[in-house]
């Protein structure tokens, strides 16, 4: 696609992107957080975040103790989410973060606890 920032303009998509009408390339994460991540309202604050950086996608309690986001933004805001979740809120420890780029074959809609 072109981008008038880059030296010579055209710049590779990603398959795992999503290019919308306005050139603004949406990137589809899933973000697996481990530490003290459940029973700290980390899934609601992820959601508020979430709300605040206008990211679509859901949260959710693994089985394992675990955390799962799927996040889908344009790519500098998904950046910016993915630094808020190697925080967390302050009620949590956020020990470790795991990234899985994933496929953008549609848009999400809101952001939802499950």
């Amino acid at each position: 696609y072109y981008r008038g920032d880059n030296p010579g303009g055209f710049c590779p998509q990603s398959q795992n992107s999503l290019l919308l009408e306005n050139n603004q390339v949406m990137r589809r994460v899933k973000v697996l957080v481990s530490g003290r991540v459940q029973g700290v309202y980390f899934r609601l604050f992820t959601q508020n975040k979430a709300k605040h950086f206008a990211v679509r996608g859901s949260v959710r309690n693994l089985p394992d103790g675990r955390v799962e986001i799927i996040a889908e933004a344009e790519h500098v805001t998904i950046e910016k989410f993915i630094k808020w979740c190697h925080k967390g809120p302050v009620t949590a420890r956020v020990d470790h973060v795991e990234i899985i780029e994933l496929q953008a074959d549609e848009i999400l809609t809101g952001f939802e606890i499950k």
